[in-house]
């Protein structure tokens, strides 16, 4: 009988996992097509109150408000992003309220990276930290450094005088 329940058991954390796997993968999905149908609020209402959003920039580090103050006129104009995920890899904390993911995704800039937290709030998930990154060929990081340098340069000499 022990066995039965702990199979059991085993089964309904199965379950739960995967239906939260599917709602991430939703959540992540509903937020990319918001900013690429140009939908504001649902992009926004998709991140947690306390969310951190972390560009391709050096500079691009902003709270959920500051986010959205750089983003609102974007969406006024109707020139926002088109991400779709090419990949995804999502895991959980043991508590299953706290997820983190990495994806591939297919962007205007080429292939990106993001990666983040979401955290369960009832029964929805909500993205509280996420990091868009630019990928680079390793054949072609001396090139890019190349063309960053000149405005990384003057950022890690403001930065190191702080």
């Amino acid at each position: 009988m022990k066995k039965i329940t702990l199979l059991l058991l085993f089964i309904a954390a199965f379950a739960n996992a995967q239906t939260d796997k599917d709602k991430i993968n939703k959540t992540l999905d509903a937020w990319h097509e918001a900013a690429a149908d140009v939908k504001f609020e649902a992009y926004f209402s998709a991140l947690s109150d306390d969310a951190v959003y972390i560009g391709t920039d050096a500079t691009e580090n902003w709270t959920k408000p500051a986010f959205k103050a750089w983003a609102k006129p974007y969406f006024d104009k109707g020139t926002t992003w088109n991400f779709t995920a090419l990949e995804r890899h999502i895991f959980f904390d043991k508590s299953g309220k706290i997820a983190w993911f990495d994806e591939l995704l297919d962007t205007q800039m080429k292939i990106c990276r993001g990666s983040g937290v979401l955290v369960k709030v009832g029964n929805e998930w909500k993205i509280q930290h996420y990091v868009l990154s630019m990928t680079i060929p390793n054949d072609e990081v001396n090139a890019a450094i190349k063309i960053k340098s000149p405005v990384e340069d003057v950022l890690i000499s403001k930065l190191q005088k702080k």
